[in-house]
């Protein structure tokens, strides 16, 4: 019997993790991207003799898809896995506490550390707990709770501004690119929920030990290749035809390709613009879901500043800083990754604007930076990192069917559940694959996803 063909469309990590797995499931893939990279929302490149990734990208030890996606392409290796949750959150003036866990079943896990987390006073550190276990209680499938703001739900269980800004802001603007007060609230309790109250090790962080082409790009192109799967790079797609409900088919390059399935994993805005009136799907809905940006300060100094492998600082400018030197190949000094999720106030500004507001912002945080010389300072910006994550937004995610009964959708944008991240890509990549293998007759469950 003649292998079903199914054709991706976009070769970030949602199209990727597709294509593999339908490659996997003996089907013929032929995966179309209109860059001349593969990776999405995560790549690297060589600038002014540093190996760097356009921003620094983490998984939590709960990312089962994104796992599963680092073990089918054999570079479990190139990444770090926290043994055991550490955070240190330092404040103006060089003041650092922890958030750890401790050996303790969940949601306990974490009551040590917040107790002694003195950036905060010990009545703001109680009310934070108490808040903490009352996600639990959140309904993610509630429409009204799709409506409400994370901001509005922590006044209403008693956290104070500072609280907000010291505690919640440090773990939402990381994982939602928005600030608590903006936040959806479903998402950021999704976030609580799966992330740090349901299982005592699920919070653990990881991170890529190499530029981040060698942990997505380059091996997922070559296991795609490795199955006999056609992996075209710079090749825009320009309309989708789904006249023929079993036959579906793209329009690349002057040419029609048909297909038996077939799987959308462009970013939200230009699967509007693909999408036709058969399939179904609320684009403006998808257009409304917007964007939030990313901004990544690139910094290498002359010797060392930072003595953790990351860090997080609150009353500050800054927010999460990672040690990227070893990843870069630097042979001297050491460079600093800066991460500024929700950075809409930091785009369009120049780097010597930056640069002014951040150096101090530095030399307040990390001592040792004071004696020490930028020898470097540029950076990446990311318009559209991420749609934005705000109230309301759950209900213009679209599943992975459409009503054309051989399209599927995937990507961070649809309905996984998940916020827009890594995890999210991959989730929306299984199951996209899933539905396509069952459309194009070949039976089989592609990967494994936990809740």
């Amino acid at each position: 019997m003649t292998a079903p063909h199914v054709i991706v469309v976009g070769g970030g990590l949602a199209g990727l993790q597709a294509g593999l797995a339908c490659a996997d499931a003996g089907a013929r893939v032929t995966l179309f991207e209109s860059r001349p990279r593969l990776g999405g929302a995560t790549w690297s490149t060589q600038q002014q003799g540093l190996a760097i990734d356009n921003g620094q990208h983490v998984f939590l030890r709960c990312c089962t898809a994104y796992r599963g996606f680092l073990a089918r392409l054999g570079v479990e290796d190139r990444v770090h896995l926290q043994s055991r949750l550490a955070v240190p959150v330092v404040a103006p003036g060089g003041a650092r506490h922890w958030i750890r866990r401790a050996p303790l079943p969940a949601p306990h896990h974490l009551g040590p550390s917040l107790l002694r987390f003195g950036h905060l006073s010990f009545a703001e550190r109680l009310r934070a707990g108490t808040a903490a276990l009352g996600l639990r209680r959140v309904d993610l499938g509630d429409p009204a709770s799709d409506a409400r703001s994370f901001g509005e739900w922590l006044s209403r269980a008693g956290q104070s501004d500072r609280a907000i800004e010291r505690f919640w802001d440090l773990l939402v603007r990381a994982t939602l690119n928005l600030s608590a007060r903006e936040a959806s609230l479903v998402l950021a309790a999704k976030v609580f929920q799966t992330g740090l109250l349901e299982q005592a090790d699920a919070a653990d962080i990881g991170w890529a030990r190499v530029p981040l082409d060698d942990v997505h790009a380059h091996p997922a192109e070559a296991a795609l290749r490795a199955r006999g799967a056609r992996v075209a790079r710079r090749a825009a797609v320009t309309a989708l035809d789904l006249d023929d409900p079993v036959r579906p088919a793209v329009r690349v390059d002057g040419e029609r390709v048909e297909c038996d399935a077939l799987v959308l994993a462009t970013p939200h805005d230009a699967a509007a613009e693909l999408l036709p009136d058969a399939a179904g799907v609320d684009r403006d809905g998808l257009r409304a879901l917007g964007a939030s940006p990313i901004v990544n300060l690139h910094v290498v100094f002359d010797r060392p500043v930072l003595d953790q492998p990351f860090l997080a600082a609150v009353d500050s400018p800054l927010q999460w800083m990672f040690d990227r030197s070893e990843a870069a190949c630097l042979e001297r000094g050491q460079y600093l990754a800066v991460s500024l999720s929700g950075a809409e106030r930091w785009v369009g500004r120049s780097r010597a604007d930056l640069q002014a507001v951040f150096l101090p912002a530095f030399h307040a945080v990390l001592p040792a930076s004071r004696e020490a010389r930028i020898e470097q300072f540029f950076l990446t910006v990311e318009r559209a990192a991420t749609f934005r994550q705000v109230p309301g937004s759950a209900a213009l995610r679209p599943g992975v069917r459409t009503a054309s009964p051989r399209l599927f959708l995937a990507g961070a944008w649809t309905d996984t559940g998940w916020p827009a991240t890594m995890e999210g890509a991959c989730r929306s990549g299984l199951l996209a694959a899933r539905e396509a293998l069952l459309a194009a007759g070949r039976s089989g469950t592609p990967g494994r996803l936990a809740a």
